[in-house]
């Protein structure tokens, strides 16, 4: 009979500097968990240089040489988002698309003094995709990544506030930021600002919380719902924004209703129509209650919880033709290793990840615990075959030696 235990997940951002405590705050995970994570703010003074992050040179690139599409831009000025027509172009010879970036309107646009706001970096940018992913996983909450570019004197935006918490880092310039308390507290996905905007701006014009200047190296954190907004100064400024869509009570409630639905489909008396003639609930609520509660006592939605996190982010990039020299030139002394953020588990035989799922036999067992460790392995020790199917699979990759 098998040792290995019946869940396992993997483990390789242990491999690595933790994000959170080397690159955004000053305080130990631990404090950070039990003093600040979402409930209060957080300003941290020259934690670290995010010049191998991005910078001036990144923008210039990713507007004007990435051929980008929207929404990976935004452009915005004194609290209202330009139409999209207003900053793309057709491709022009062989790339039939009409919605590329245009370099030229968004230097005019940024010229007269709008914020370009590029999205999800995490999938732009490597230096960015490689932090959000590491991150992502060490909170384990999914991460995204924007920046915001704003001209000297200007704001992008009014006051306002996320559905997610924010980690601010300021790349270049400076930036005042002003940050009032909630008018609703921990909203949810569908719950944003513009639903309490009246709220909002009363409670602007009050003494705010923190009203500071971000400058290069500084990191702000705002748990989701704090009023903020923000102007740079007396030059470009560049901050990033790591957004962690937070998961939530009432989400995991909502996955739990949803596996009791599911148990109460395979109740006959549960599928049973109401007496003819019915003019309401009636007496039928307090079967249904009944029977309800009971199916939420015995519904336990764990692979479902784990089946949208991994959902709501992507593995690390994987290049298809690195993966296939690796398959052509594959022998015992190839290192290996668990691609990374791929909310990796074993569940009995069952390896489940972002990409997929695989069985294995019962002698595949150990290899398969001994990649969750995210350290590379030589393919000989996994065994060759073992090693080859989880390369076509996209779930390890080559390791440098």
């Amino acid at each position: 009979m098998s040792t290995v235990p019946t869940t396992l997940r993997d483990t390789a951002a242990d491999f690595e500097g933790r994000v959170l405590e080397t690159r955004l705050i000053s305080l130990s995970r631990e404090e950070f968990a039990l003093d600040v994570w979402g409930r209060t703010p957080l300003l941290t003074r020259g934690v670290s240089d995010f010049s191998d992050l991005f910078s001036a040179s990144a923008v210039d690139e990713l507007v004007s040489r990435r051929g980008l599409r929207t929404p990976f831009l935004r452009v915005a000025k004194d609290g209202s988002t330009a139409a999209e027509s207003s900053f793309t172009s057709p491709g022009g010879v062989g790339a039939s698309v009409a919605d590329q970036l245009d370099d030229t309107a968004l230097w005019r646009s940024f010229a007269d003094g709008s914020t370009l706001v590029l999205q999800a970096l995490q999938r732009t940018w490597e230096p960015v995709t490689d932090l959000a992913a590491r991150l992502g996983t060490e909170l384990g909450h999914p991460v995204q990544a924007n920046a915001y570019v704003t001209p000297p004197q200007n704001r992008g935006f009014d006051d306002h506030y996320d559905v997610h918490d924010v980690f601010v880092l300021q790349v270049t310039g400076s930036k005042r930021w002003i940050v009032h308390e909630p008018v609703h507290p921990d909203p949810l996905r569908d719950q944003p600002w513009t639903a309490h905007r009246a709220a909002v701006a009363d409670a602007a014009r009050g003494e705010a919380y923190i009203d500071t200047v971000l400058e290069p190296g500084d990191v702000l954190y705002l748990p989701r719902g704090w009023l903020h907004a923000a102007e740079a100064l007396g030059a470009v400024s560049i901050h990033l924004t790591l957004g962690v869509h937070t998961w939530t009570r009432h989400a995991l409630a909502e996955q739990l209703a949803e596996s009791a639905l599911a148990l109460l489909r395979e109740d006959v008396e549960m599928r049973g129509s109401l007496p003819l003639g019915v003019d309401g609930p009636g007496e039928e609520l307090a079967f249904v209650r009944r029977r309800l509660l009971a199916a939420l006592t015995e519904a336990d939605p764990t692979s479902l919880f784990h089946r949208a996190r991994r959902g709501q982010a992507r593995p690390a990039p994987m290049g298809p033709l690195a993966q296939l020299g690796a398959l052509e030139s594959l022998a015992a002394d190839t290192p290996v290793r668990l691609r990374e953020a791929l909310e990796a588990r074993l569940v009995g035989r069952r390896l489940t990840t972002r990409v997929g799922w695989l069985d294995f036999p019962e002698a595949d067992l150990a290899p398969a615990l001994r990649i969750l460790d995210g350290g590379a392995h030589p393919a000989g020790d996994l065994g060759l075959p073992f090693v080859e199917r989880l390369l076509r699979a996209g779930v390890l990759v080559p390791a440098e030696s």
